[in-house]
């Protein structure tokens, strides 16, 4: 579904990512490391927030490198990043209703389906997206990216800064979406121990580089812990 070979990208002459090479199949597939590791720079690459420095990355066979955002997101990627996730002046359901403009099925249709999956956010659809706390927000965000009935899902450490009890039902709405609505999910995430009870795979990252690539029964623990000591 996803395929990156040799990708550099960073913030103008800075190079954050250096030579990262990986494939993504119809999983959920982990990325891990500390802060600062390249996490996030990766995701807002691939959503092509971030300009491509050197490198390819082919979306289902097709190179993208170069397309603008908006391109990709109508071939099927949705992106879900860390902070300003939601239009906080907008309601609940003007949100979602954003995501609906990719796609072509009934919006009512996958309005019933993202309350289904995030029944907290039930009542909240007249209220302002700003309003609400953390791990209601997170739903709004990712419920807004399913709207556009995507293919790959990026998720930039959703569980971060949430309270425990959102930390366990975000997990299992994750696994859920994977199992149910057949989405592939890229999840970026410093909690390795919650990343490590549903992911498939695990790309482990530092400064920049891949320390190792794995199924997630092999992860071998020092290499784990060799990518979180910056």
């Amino acid at each position: 579904m996803l395929k990156v070979a040799e990708l550099e990208s960073g913030y103008g002459e800075i190079t954050i990512l250096k030579k990262i090479s990986f494939e993504m199949q119809h999983e959920i597939f982990a990325v891990l490391g500390a802060n600062g590791a390249g996490k996030s720079t990766l995701m807002k690459t691939l959503a092509k927030l971030l300009p491509v420095k050197k490198g390819s990355i082919r979306f289902f066979d097709e190179e993208v490198s170069q397309m603008p955002p908006y391109e990709l997101a109508a071939q099927g990627l949705a992106y879900v990043p860390q902070e300003g996730n939601v239009f906080p002046n907008l309601s609940v359901k003007e949100n979602l209703s954003i995501g609906a403009l990719i796609g072509e099925r009934d919006k009512e249709e996958k309005m019933e389906e993202i309350i289904s999956l995030f029944p907290d956010i039930a009542d909240r659809f007249n209220q302002s997206a700003g309003s609400l706390s953390g791990g209601e927000r997170q739903m709004v965000a990712v419920g807004r990216a399913l709207m556009q009935d995507p293919k790959v899902i990026l998720l930039d450490e959703p569980t971060a800064g949430l309270s425990p009890k959102y930390v366990d039902n975000f997990f299992c709405r994750i696994e859920e979406i994977h199992k149910t609505k057949d989405v592939s999910v890229l999840l970026a995430e410093q909690n390795a121990v919650k990343a490590l009870e549903i992911c498939d795979r695990v790309m482990l990252l530092s400064l920049g580089k891949i320390v190792s690539i794995s199924d997630k029964q092999d992860i071998d623990i020092e290499k784990l812990r060799e990518g979180y000591r910056i």
